[in-house]
């Protein structure tokens, strides 16, 4: 497994949020989601932290992180901005918004900005398909997408 050097910020952190899940296998998952929320993704370098406080094997953490999209072992930028490519939102022009949401931050789906402002995503569904075309950015939902709207609401979080 990779070994990654961990900054002074991220070992502080890291510090913090661990000994709240010690010993707790059941706590994996919250634990991961609670490191990701704080760092912004996973780093590599907390794997074994993680492992040994759980009691588990580093391999089955890394497995986990893997397996769901919502984790990230690559550091994200500050707003996930998620396009719908489901079935409602293609019909009602999808495409075109993931277009203009590329245009707008100037990066390609799985990618993030240079300065870490944004990462685009995109996801089979958002489950609003009565708002179609939606995107996501964080955690609130934007439906009903037009072109000028998709610019205005990244300005919001620029």
């Amino acid at each position: 497994m990779e070994k990654e050097k961990l900054s002074f910020e991220e070992k502080e952190k890291l510090q913090k949020i661990i000994p709240q899940y010690q010993g707790l296998k059941w706590g994996l998952i919250p634990l991961l989601q609670r490191v990701q929320e704080d760092l912004g993704y996973i780093p590599r370098g907390a794997i074994r932290s993680i492992a040994d406080a759980l009691d588990l094997f580093p391999s089955q953490v890394q497995g986990v992180i893997t397996f769901y999209a919502q984790f990230s072992m690559d550091p994200r930028g500050r707003n996930i901005v998620r396009v719908c490519r489901g079935t409602a939102c293609h019909v009602r022009g999808g495409r075109t918004i993931l277009k203009v949401v590329k245009q707008n931050l100037q990066i390609e789906e799985g990618k993030t900005t240079e300065d870490f402002k944004f990462t685009l995503e995109t996801v089979a569904c958002l489950g609003t398909c009565f708002l179609a075309p939606v995107m996501m950015v964080n955690r609130s939902y934007f439906g009903k997408l037009v072109p000028p709207k998709v610019q205005s609401i990244i300005r919001q979080y620029d």
